[in-house]
């Protein structure tokens, strides 16, 4: 009968139907319980299929199944390495779920697992063996000056960005652009900010949480309320053009003029570009900037690219706000530090970053398919949107349905969401907003499966 030495794999152990799922769920197993360490190599899938008797497609799926859950890494030459050890998977029976068992479609997390290590690290050695001593000193809080360099490039061929290097500041992330164009609007005597609503609760915190009140404005099938936003009184607005959040709508192109129309009136938009690069279904829509680059603050970050852990992030900003942000990132934190800039301007440069996003991009797109084959298996009554882009979807249901309390039973169910009421101000319909970037198709079957089981 065919075995293997490693970890004693008897293939005839294996269920009917799923090898390539009972031989990652044997290394998970055996990485949960310390018999693999993080570090240990992988036998060759070449190798490993030989002695189990199946094909090397089935070791390979495996394989990468184990990548897309972080628990392996693929590393080159070296082979494919236990990356990090996760809790062991505790017994179903009774107990509620733990971490490790819980599935979590939390919007806004990326694929952690796509991150381009091994690009990262060829970028990094080359950085490292041209870096000039003097980089490795203060620099300029804006940032260093090849990424604003390359940022300018960049954004100008992929969003339609308008923009000089010195209209760029790099930040660390779109939560410091906010907490920094916001204190430089309050310096400037500005004391409320519109914004969307359904909106983004943390966007909406940031802003208050430096002493601006939050104007809420309705948002609908073709985006922002411009004439809401007119009555609102509000100098500046906050808006997600490009790729709404939580719906996933896009500013109708008649609101786009208007909006525009508003912003010539004396307006400010601060734009944040979210979600821009993850589109499956529709061409790209250009960033608001490049249309009125004097009237709009351009934001964005490789959080949802590369991994929010990163750190990085950029602002484009008109000429009456560059002195005050610069200033205040200067006594923020003295700038970004300088390593991961040039990492990132050098993945820029050579294209790498624009090929890992074409890399990502069918990936995010089976997810999300596996996610509404799931919905419309489980939860056939609901009513999906934001499909075309992004990393989530927004879920109505029918009947009189508290979200809140929805999203409660789900995660006593061992599955988190978001409820929709969570990013509202004034009273709307429930929905349910859930991620699928981060969970790999067959978590995201189960997780809609525990979460039409709780309904």
């Amino acid at each position: 009968m065919p075995g293997a030495d490693f970890l004693q794999l008897d293939r005839a152990l294996a269920p009917p139907g799923d090898l390539a799922g009972w031989l990652a769920g044997e290394v998970h197993t055996a990485v949960a319980d310390g018999r693999l360490p993080v570090g240990a190599r992988l036998p060759a899938s070449r190798v490993l299929a030989q002695d189990l008797g199946v094909s090397r497609g089935v070791v390979v799926a495996a394989y990468q199944r184990l990548v897309d859950s972080g628990v392996v890494h693929g590393a080159g030459a070296s082979g494919t390495r236990v990356a990090a050890r996760p809790s062991p998977v505790p017994d179903r029976a009774g107990a509620p779920p733990a971490a490790a068992d819980r599935v979590d479609l939390t919007p806004g997390v990326p694929d952690l697992a796509a991150f381009p290590r091994a690009a990262w690290l060829r970028a990094e050695r080359a950085v490292l063996a041209d870096l000039d001593n003097a980089d490795l000193g203060y620099g300029d809080p804006r940032g260093h000056p090849v990424l604003r360099r390359e940022l300018a490039g960049w954004l100008a061929r992929t969003r339609g960005v308008r923009a000089a290097p010195d209209d760029v500041v790099v930040v660390a992330g779109v939560a410091q652009a906010l907490a920094l164009v916001t204190r430089a609007l309050v310096g400037q005597g500005v004391r409320a900010i519109a914004v969307e609503d359904p909106g983004s609760v943390g966007a909406r915190e940031e802003v208050a949480f430096w002493g601006v009140e939050p104007v809420p404005v309705p948002v609908d099938g073709h985006g922002v309320d411009v004439a809401a936003l007119r009555a609102s009184g509000a100098p500046v607005a906050l808006l997600t053009p490009a790729h709404h959040f939580p719906t996933g709508v896009v500013l109708a192109p008649d609101r786009r003029r208007a909006l525009l129309d508003w912003a010539a009136d004396g307006g400010l938009v601060v734009e944040d570009d979210y979600d821009a690069e993850h589109r499956y279904d529709r061409a790209p829509v250009p960033a608001l900037q490049g249309l009125a680059p004097s009237r709009v603050v351009h934001v964005g970050s490789t959080s949802k690219t590369l991994a929010p852990g990163m750190r990085l992030g950029w602002v484009v900003l008109p000429e009456p706000l560059r002195e005050p942000v610069a200033l205040l990132k200067y006594h923020s934190d003295l700038g970004n530090a300088v390593l991961p800039q040039l990492v990132l301007a050098r993945l820029v440069a050579t294209g790498e970053l624009e090929r890992h996003v074409r890399r990502v991009r069918p990936r995010q797109r089976a997810r999300r398919d596996a996610m509404l084959a799931a919905l419309a298996r489980h939860l056939p009554d609901a009513r999906v949107h934001g499909v075309a882009a992004g990393m989530h979807l927004l879920v109505t249901l029918p009947g009189d349905v508290d979200d809140r309390e929805l999203a409660d039973r789900a995660r006593a169910a061992g599955v988190v969401v978001h409820p929709l009421s969570r990013h509202r101000v004034a009273p709307g319909p429930p929905g349910l907003v859930l991620g699928y970037a981060a969970q790999t198709p067959d978590r995201i079957h189960d997780g809609i499966a525990r979460l039409a089981a709780a309904r």
